[in-house]
């Protein structure tokens, strides 16, 4: 894994988005690239587009943003098609380079497919060797890309796309959302058994799309459907979903079940989107409602910290009868700062992003309310500015737990040595970035707060419940 984010203020850092659409019309390049501008939040590293005309599959991928990768005249060098899918990349395994952009094409005996994945294979190096004993060579370092091979190798094997995806995705191990599209035009979603990254479906007049979140179908004219459920695939074909089955481990291995990494929550999603039957705003709103419960202090003002802790503000303000005010001016030309992948670059970017609103804050005591304190480096340099800025108090809470343990499934959190909550206590931590208290969200306030999504949660960065045994035997025995 990357060494953890940001200094900054969000340190944690989530991996990739996909969308993928299939149409009765010739519109999937263009639906594709605004389904990716949609979720750009999710990554920033590399982008990609492959486009099927039913015959073949044309790719184009490269670092960057999504708008820097497709010009105009890039997007009008691939082919008008029917069906496509698209990626947004955060590494999470293999370094940032073009060549380990998404989505990978993967040629095989009777056809070709490319394969889009947001998430982290816990045995992709097994996987990997098994394939290379076999004959089959890679180019990039990326775990997407053995996914890809793996997924070609089981439709040829198996004869039947379909099948052959499901097989490939019961020898996966850890989180994977996947879409992928064959050179005969099919498009195929697969989420993997725990749903541990979000993926969704819906439809329009012409035709049905998939995307990581349910703001990306509403920005393009897709209504919601559904969501993906676990360990399922399902298969669209001109514009409409013909087949479906779900799959199940081929190999019994003893790991527990776990459930949607609830960061989606916390942090990840665009507050826009719903993710398996839960608003990621209200989720929000609600954790600040459990931390004003919980941490309750004296103050005349709340303010959040763009972007993610503003709506769990909404609900300390809501909880507490304490105004809500605006804290921060935000540079809007400032990526998220943690998905740079250089120490370097993140610093400079988390200079650059926030400067505080001195008329609102001057004299005050402020609550402040942030997702996340990892290292704390960021923390400490908002309240510092806050202070600067003439708050009389500044009184920190966070939307979510103490972070301590790392995380195997696509969360890139530091290593455990260097999570501030590892080596202080609480009011360590508070006397280190400097507020005059400070208070966690806990894990029963934080599950009671997404309460309302159909599914069980992974929050194993927080509890340590979450350690398996990844080593396997020959996947294909």
């Amino acid at each position: 894994m990357h060494p953890d984010k940001l200094s900054e203020q969000h340190e944690a850092k989530e991996k990739c988005a996909v969308f993928g659409v299939s149409l009765r019309t010739e519109e999937a390049v263009g639906i594709t690239y605004n389904g990716l501008l949609a979720l750009q939040h999710r990554g920033q590293e590399g982008a990609g587009i492959a486009v099927s005309n039913n015959r073949n599959i044309v790719c184009r991928k490269d670092e960057g943003l999504v708008s820097e990768v497709f010009s105009g005249e890039e997007l009008a060098h691939l082919p008008k098609g029917k069906v496509a899918i698209g990626h947004t990349r955060y590494s999470t395994t293999g370094q940032s380079c073009r060549e380990n952009a998404g989505p990978f094409v993967t040629e095989y005996l009777t056809g070709r497919i490319a394969t889009a994945h947001n998430g982290n294979i816990t045995n992709a190096k097994e996987i990997r060797a098994e394939l290379a004993n076999l004959g089959l060579n890679f180019n990039a370092t990326s775990d997407s890309e053995v996914v890809s091979s793996l997924i070609a190798y089981c439709i040829n094997t198996e004869k039947n796309s379909l099948q052959g995806i499901a097989h490939a995705a019961g020898l996966l191990r850890g989180a994977f959302s996947l879409v992928i599209v064959t050179s005969k035009n099919k498009l195929i979603a697969v989420r993997d058994l725990d749903g541990f990254r979000p993926l969704c479906i819906g439809k329009n007049d012409i035709g049905c799309a998939v995307a990581s979140e349910s703001c990306a179908l509403e920005t393009c004219g897709f209504e919601f459907v559904r969501d993906v459920q676990p360990g399922e695939v399902i298969m669209i074909e001109n514009g409409e979903i013909t087949n479906q089955v779900t799959f199940k481990k081929e190999q019994e291995t003893g790991e527990k079940t776990h459930g949607i990494c609830i960061f989606e929550y916390v942090y990840f999603a665009r507050p826009d989107s719903v993710i398996d039957n839960l608003s990621v705003y209200e989720a929000r709103y609600n954790m600040g409602h459990a931390l004003a419960r919980e941490y309750p202090v004296e103050a005349d003002a709340v303010c959040g910290v763009p972007d993610s802790g503003l709506d769990a503000a909404y609900g300390y303000s809501a909880a507490s009868g304490i105004p809500l005010i605006s804290g921060f001016v935000k540079n809007r030309y400032i990526g998220r700062s943690f998905i740079y992948p250089t120490q370097s670059k993140r610093d400079s970017a988390v200079r650059l992003k926030l400067n505080p609103l001195a008329a609102n804050i001057k004299g005050k005591r402020i609550v402040l309310v942030d997702d996340s304190i990892v290292r704390g480096t960021t923390s400490e340099k908002i309240v510092k500015t806050l202070k600067n800025a003439g708050a009389r108090e500044v009184h920190m809470r966070v939307s979510s737990p103490p972070f301590k343990h790392t995380c195997h499934y696509g969360t890139d959190i530091d290593s455990e040595e260097n999570l501030i909550a590892n080596n202080m206590s609480m009011d360590e931590i508070c006397r280190k970035i400097g507020a005059d208290s400070l208070g966690y969200i806990s894990i029963e306030g934080l599950k009671d707060a997404c309460k309302k999504c159909s599914l069980s949660f992974c929050a194993a960065c927080f509890t340590g419940n979450g350690e398996e045994q990844f080593a396997m035997k020959n996947v294909f025995e």
